[in-house]
């Protein structure tokens, strides 16, 4: 079959024949299975197109375009002509495994969310050789002809054919939360995407009805294909803390630089060292001033919070997203699913003679129906008894549990929560047979059944209140009494639904809105609310004390809005800004008005963008949830996109940064708290490094200045700077969170990386480890000792003095030895590792080859354990000196 343009076709604008005849196929046959297969050739399989990706060779290789790792490359090549091989052998390996280790990492996070997508796959129900079958919807081609029912996901976008009472949801397509009417009938002109009742869209869902749609485009064609294809090329996120170490990585390049060329000019010139012998020197400088495990160890940690979030549930696409989390300031969230259980509950009733109490929550049938808070028995309540009737019979929907225990629906959520309601009964509320129905319709807003019960025909009503109390004859007094009631629940955030009757005569046998213009008579009214979800009112409690603003950005109306925002601590129940009000606000007032405003009503995705940006021009870190297809811009423009597992499309998940697999609130919150644990630990982390290559660096400067034997080879600088980073480094990254970091406020994203009291700490710990090495190293080279040895003693004391300064850093803010010092197991597994991997480099004949090493006395291990423990308490004091003095940065 050849290609031809069907997505440019005006579907709408068509009759059934017409588009039967342009896709050739016919209606009630379907397509064959040739066919079907000659137009897969063509059109490809029914998916969203995926980003393009780079190749894992580049992927790869931009771990190596570093600054830091230029220099290491420049130190190997130099290794190489001056014929040092194991010198080079060792740098390239270390540059290698770096590089690794960071692509490696980066992957694990991908895999993680296309294994959510895979959870996500659909089924399609469709027509073949005359024949109804089920087949994946990657599969379907145009033409196919799909039949579709309450609950279903529609899967490619469809001319409808026919209609039975068939509404669509279709808010992640366009924004719009009720239910559309669906029609086959043709539609002349040109219509908006929108109002194109008798289509059926790729991505949304089937509320109520069945029908049947002939595809009339698949994959990148769909609507959703088309805005996916746009918004698949992610932007590369540039977080605070890449943007810190590339502006640290460039300045610690030129201090190296400037440094080694002052150091080869003084060495040369003032001591008359060889220039070759100088040269290795320099190198050696070099490497012991580079950090080039931090790299890897920042990747490692970033990856061991991206784990950590996915058994959150939280599932974060790439790793500098984790940093970003711990320093979000403002979280604008959607209400329902999120903050909401997204399972609407009846919670009260009442007719014209009672009141009463419904507990359970959602569309599980557990819970029961009170009178002043005693069980009731259904036959002594005959008003309750008949309005669960009319609930019951007067709904399409059904609720049904499933396989994990869980009760769910199909059809529309305020018929199902009225069926749980009626299962709440202590005797079975039976749905009666229906004779005619007048489907429900917004323009109405009722939906009405004729049954018949005891030789009687009755209609059964259910709707909006004020429409069913216009049906009846009462009183102006008795109208009043249940208009109070109206608002007494709809002041409470509950949606109000009432039932009620009205007799016929025995000659009815069809019903139509014009049997209900009077004479009915109202059973009662029910309320309904979305229960807020209790963890995320925790949650929201523990956003308050770490500084962190909620807003409420929802399509409710603004008085539910913000009785549930009171509810659950956003807002104050009496102020909230609507989407209309956004419309008329220049960008200038918006952002002004940003900030006082926390519950958002009627809103529109691209109120949404606005809003992101309005909070991002007040200098905010903003995380922002969505599951639409239009909602994308605004999860692509803020700083945090949080796209919803379940509810989400993929183009929602390709434009955010973290997909929630649970939809809930709380996990946002927990996402933040881990955030911060990694920044936190990443900062302890450089705190802890640094050092190392500061006394390294202090040692090889003090020996061209001095004029003495270089105390340590690059090779042994390598082994010193990694073997620090993989064992020891790697215990930060399971440091847990610290008590009160969820009762800071936010850092500012101009905070530093390396403040003035850790540039102090770094200077002043790497003068200790350096001084108390030379010192060492000096007087064993006055006693006459291999260089071998010397060399080795050197290298073993800042690795025991490090291991030691490891148990400074675990905590800022306390004290070493705390309740929390056995905590960290990992600290201790990666310590006795360390004690491993050096008896092995000093005892172990061929890594004394390898590094130079020689064996050396368990006399220069006591000393070097002294040392340490004497540094420790050193910095100890230093870390209560500098709090007292008002000089810790918090």
């Amino acid at each position: 079959m050849e290609n031809k343009d069907y997505e440019n076709n005006e579907w709408y604008n068509l009759s059934v024949e017409e588009v039967a005849s342009k896709l050739e196929v016919v209606i009630d046959d379907g397509l064959t299975e040739e066919e079907v297969s000659e137009r897969i050739n063509v059109y490809g399989n029914n998916e969203l197109p995926e980003p393009e990706k780079e190749s894992l060779a580049i992927r790869f290789l931009k771990h190596f375009n570093d600054v830091l790792i230029y220099i290491l490359l420049f130190a190997a090549v130099i290794t190489i002509i001056l014929g040092h091989y194991i010198d080079t052998a060792v740098i390239l390996m270390v540059v290698i495994i770096n590089a690794f280790i960071g692509f490696f990492q980066e992957n694990k996070a991908e895999k993680a969310l296309n294994s959510i997508k895979n959870l996500l796959s659909l089924k399609a129900n469709i027509l073949r050789d005359r024949e109804r079958t089920e087949v994946d919807s990657s599969q379907l081609v145009p033409g196919d002809i799909v039949i579709v029912s309450s609950g279903d996901k529609i899967p490619a976008d469809m001319r409808l054919v026919q209609c039975e009472n068939l509404r669509i949801e279709e808010a992640v397509l366009t924004g719009e939360s009720i239910p559309v009417k669906k029609v086959s009938e043709k539609i002349e002109g040109k219509t908006a995407l929108g109002d194109q009742i008798n289509m059926a869209f790729s991505g949304t869902a089937v509320t109520a009805g069945t029908g049947v749609g002939v595809v009339t485009a698949t994959g990148k064609d769909t609507e959703i294909g088309k805005i996916s294809k746009s918004l698949s090329e992610v932007d590369e996120i540039k977080t605070p803390l890449i943007k810190q170490t590339t502006k640290f990585g460039k300045m610690v390049s030129l201090v190296i630089l400037v440094a080694a060329v002052f150091m080869y000019a003084f060495g040369y010139f003032i001591r008359g060292f060889d220039a070759a012998e100088l040269l290795l020197a320099v190198i050696g400088l070099a490497v012991a001033a580079i950090p080039e495990g931090l790299p890897a160890i920042v990747s490692i940690i970033l990856a061991i919070g991206v784990q950590n979030l996915a058994r959150k549930k939280a599932i974060v696409r790439n790793l500098p997203s984790v940093e970003t989390l711990g320093a979000v300031s403002v979280i604008c969230s959607d209400k329902t699913g999120t903050l909401t259980k997204n399972e609407m509950t009846v919670t009260s009733v009442v007719t014209e003679s009672a009141e009463y109490e419904v507990t359970g929550t959602g569309y599980s049938p557990e819970g029961a129906i009170l009178k002043n808070g005693t069980h009731i028995k259904l036959s002594q309540e005959y008003l309750l008894k008949e309005m669960l009737k009319c609930f019951r019979t007067c709904n399409d929907a059904s609720i049904r549990k499933t396989e994990n225990n869980q009760w769910t629906i199909n059809g529309d959520p305020t018929e199902g929560c009225l069926i749980t309601l009626s299962e709440k009964a202590d005797e079975k509320v039976g749905k009666l047979k229906v004779q005619s129905k007048v489907p429900f319709d917004s323009e109405y807003k009722y939906m009405a059944v004729l049954v018949e019960q005891n030789n009687e025909k009755v209609i059964y009503i259910k709707g909006a209140p004020d429409r069913l109390l216009d049906m009846t004859d009462l009183e102006p007094s008795d109208r009043a009494y249940w208009e109070e009631k109206v608002q007494k629940y709809a002041s409470t955030g509950q949606r109000v639904i009432g039932a009620a009757y009205k007799k016929v005569p025995q000659s009815v046998t069809t019903i139509d809105h014009e049997h209900l213009t009077e004479g009915v008579q109202l059973l009662g009214l029910a309320g309904i609310m979305d229960p807020p979800r209790e963890e995320a009112i925790l949650a929201i409690e523990e956003c308050k004390k770490a500084g962190i603003k909620v807003k409420m950005i929802t399509g409710d109306h603004k008085s539910t809005a913000m009785t549930i925002g009171k509810v659950m601590g956003i807002g104050d129940g009496e102020t909230a800004l609507e989407g209309k009000d956004i419309d008329q606000m220049s960008d200038e007032e918006l952002a002004e008005a940003i900030m006082k405003f926390d519950i958002f009503a009627r809103t529109s995705p691209d109120n949404k963008l606005r809003i992101v940006k309005a909070l991002q021009e007040k200098g905010q870190i903003c995380a922002m949830t969505g599951d639409g297809v239009n909602d994308a811009p605004a999860l692509k423009r803020a700083d945090i996109g949080v796209a919803m597992g379940i509810k989400g499309t993929e183009v929602a998940k390709d434009a955010s940064q973290m997909v929630l697999v649970d939809d809930n609130f709380k996990t946002i919150v927990n996402a933040v708290q881990e955030g911060r644990r990694v920044y936190d630990n990443l900062k302890k982390t450089i705190l802890f490094i640094l050092p190392t290559n500061g006394a390294q660096a202090s040692l090889i400067i003090a020996s061209i200045m001095f004029g003495i034997a270089m105390p340590l080879t690059p090779v042994q600088i390598l082994w010193v700077n990694m073997v620090i980073s993989v064992t020891l480094s790697l215990a930060f990254a399971f440091e847990r969170l610290e008590k009160g970091t969820m009762e800071r406020p936010p850092r500012e994203l101009k905070t530093p990386l390396l403040s003035g009291y850790y540039i102090f700490r770094i200077i002043f710990v790497a003068l200790m480890i350096s001084g108390a090495s030379l010192v060492l190293n000096i007087h064993l080279h006055n006693q006459g000792y291999d260089q071998a040895v010397v060399n080795t003693v050197t290298l073993h004391t800042i690795v025991i003095l490090q291991l030691f300064y490891l148990f400074n850093c675990r905590s800022e803010r306390n004290f070493a030895f705390n309740k929390d010092f056995f905590t960290n197991k990992a600290v201790w597994v990666v310590s006795s590792f360390l004690i491993v991997l050096q008896v092995a480099l000093i005892y172990v004949p061929f890594m004394n080859t390898i590094f130079g090493t020689a064996p050396i006395s368990f006399n220069y291990w006591i000393i070097a354990i002294i040392m340490g423990v004497v540094i420790l308490l050193i910095v100890e004091v230093e870390k209560v000196i500098t709090r007292k003095l008002g000089l810790f940065v918090k």
